[in-house]
């Protein structure tokens, strides 16, 4: 495939870095990141600023977490010097109004940081766009009858009335070499050139792209994470002392010596859950008794007094459904446990060498402000998919 060298790039509601990390997989430099949660930004900062050195960053801007509504206030004109001179804007305004998974909610605040996407490429006009987001951001709000117009509408619109060219579609992860059943809807949009060509050639060099790292177009969880089974071995946690945690196991897939190559010592972020044991005795029925795959019946919610709607033991020779924010969605295939952070990347295909900051988990109405590792994972978008995306998008440009 042709392509220019090193094309640069902005990450908007970067999170801990899941675009970030594929785009410098593919070749790409970026100039700066936009990430509101301290939380995520430490994340994004520790792997992908101060050890890989992939942002060259202005002066201009501190390097720290920011609000993209204060960036617009505050650095419109720095912003607009860039014009010309950036070849792609990334990024995925936070989707918890738009997600099927959820609340869908059209008062929540957080659906307008999708025109502060828009207004931030009025300012830049990059060469490029990609842009990513829930199922849900094709649907409008309310019954089918009174449906108001969807987000991803208004947002074709107001990017074509900006000189773009764009295309969109909802693509699964799972066809991309991700163990992980993920559909989300993709936008990209030129100024120059063709859009269609990216989904094109999307599908048409998944094969090559995956074969040149030893995957399978398809991966199964257990080809995933067997070698993070607890059986594996564990050891006292040096970071938090009342937790244990696992021990690397023998790979058994290309998959995983993929995601391992680099690592030495333990894996990081692999701390198990101290269940109780009427918990883990749940757990063990549910693996012995219930379909795997599947979100456990009314019957056996019913047995436990479960009022979570959603609770599904994991098939070890599938994919995994969209991982959420909250661990405590899936058990684990073999084990009575929930996944633990570095499961949860390793479905996500962060590489075992990219390390999660802050807090695990989070409650009660901090949930709504605050970015702990496990929501950090859920949110961010698969870097291998990323990756294929960078790749591709060089030969459009």
């Amino acid at each position: 495939m042709e392509s220019f060298p090193h094309p640069n790039y902005i990450d908007l509601f970067a999170g801990c870095g899941g675009i970030s990390l594929g785009l410098y997989n593919a070749g790409w430099r970026g100039v700066f990141a936009l990430e509101k949660s301290k939380m995520a930004f430490v994340t994004l900062k520790h792997n992908l600023i101060d050890r890989a050195a992939h942002f060259d960053w202005p002066k201009w801007l501190p390097v720290s977490e920011h609000d993209i509504v204060d960036v617009l206030t505050r650095y419109s004109h720095e912003l607009s010097s860039l014009k010309g001179s950036i070849d792609l804007v990334t990024g995925g305004p936070p989707c918890q109004g738009f997600s099927l998974a959820g609340r869908r909610d059209e008062r929540d605040k957080r659906n307008s940081l999708a025109d502060s996407y828009i207004k931030f490429v009025s300012l830049v006009k990059p060469s490029a766009l990609f842009f990513e987001n829930v199922r849900g951001f094709t649907f409008g709000f309310g019954k089918e009858d009174t449906r108001s117009e969807a987000y991803s509408n208004r947002v074709l619109k107001e990017l074509q009335a900006l000189g773009y060219l764009v295309k969109d579609e909802i693509v699964d992860s799972s066809e991309f070499g991700v163990p992980q059943a993920r559909k989300r809807y993709i936008l990209v949009g030129l100024l120059s050139g063709n859009s269609d060509d990216f989904f094109a050639k999307l599908h048409d060099i998944k094969g090559d792209f995956l074969r040149a790292k030893g995957l399978d177009v398809q991966v199964t969880l257990k080809e995933a994470i067997s070698d993070l089974e607890r059986r594996n071995g564990e050891r006292i946690s040096p970071e938090f002392r009342t937790f244990k945690e696992g021990i690397y196991g023998k790979t058994s897939s290309p998959y995983q010596e993929l995601m391992r190559k680099g690592s030495v010592g333990f894996p990081d972020s692999h701390r198990f859950a101290n269940h109780r044991k009427t918990t883990v005795k749940r757990f063990e029925y549910v693996l012995a008794n219930c379909p795997k795959g599947k979100p456990l019946g009314d019957e056996i919610r019913a047995k436990f007094g479960l009022k979570k709607k959603t609770v599904i033991p994991l098939d070890e020779d599938g994919r995994c459904p969209t991982l959420t924010t909250l661990p405590d969605d899936y058990i684990h295939y073999s084990e009575p446990r929930i996944l633990t952070v570095r499961e949860y990347a390793r479905i996500q295909s962060f590489s075992d060498c990219f390390e999660f900051k802050s807090n695990y988990t989070t409650g009660g109405g901090r949930r709504r402000i605050e970015v702990p590792r496990y929501t950090q994972v859920g949110n961010a978008v698969p870097p291998l998919f990323s990756e294929l995306c960078g790749a591709v998008l060089r030969t459009v440009i």
